[in-house]
């Protein structure tokens, strides 16, 4: 690593330093490649079998439109949001505004405050028009979250036939 290599690659493992300065087969760099790999296929797998157990009705990877909305049904949306630092929460809110889908908003964090219902559609510029066209509400959560959320934040949920799912986090 004192050669031209270390001033290229200053942080290069030794093994594939060597590897490529000894000009050899690199066998010692595959069998250190399929050991860790190994490993984080393991590791995948386990948590893969772990996300069956512990939230069947929900997939691990959303691959849906901009607000990421797995099982897309066309119905109502409702998110669970805090205001103070909670930068997921303002991405959330972003997507979900984009995807210009009804939707109903609340503020875990709102303390009844009406001011601060105020003040998340003023920084987000929720549209006046679509609020009083009731597409999107502001709401008080007044213990929602806490009974459909399963203490995701924050958390989107979708209304299907069956009532409400979780549609992403």
């Amino acid at each position: 690593m004192t050669n031209y290599r270390g001033y290229i690659s200053p942080k290069l493992d030794p093994i594939t330093t060597l590897s490529i300065e000894a000009r050899n087969d690199a066998v010692l760099w595959v069998k250190q490649e399929y050991e860790r790999t190994e490993k984080e296929l393991k590791f995948q797998r386990e948590v893969a079998e772990a996300w069956k157990r512990l939230m069947p009705n929900m997939l691990p990877v959303n691959m849906g439109n901009a607000a990421c909305i797995a099982h897309d049904s066309g119905g109502r949306l409702a998110l669970f949001l805090r205001e103070a630092d909670c930068q997921r929460c303002d991405a959330r809110l972003s997507a979900v505004l984009a995807d210009k889908r009804p939707v109903d908003i609340y503020l875990v964090d709102s303390e009844g405050s009406d001011q601060k219902l105020l003040n998340l559609a003023q920084q987000h510029r929720i549209p006046a028009e679509q609020v009083r066209e009731r597409r999107i509400t502001l709401n008080h959560d007044e213990g929602r979250w806490m009974r459909y959320g399963n203490g995701i934040m924050p958390v989107l949920l979708q209304q299907g036939e069956n009532g409400w799912h979780i549609a992403a986090f």
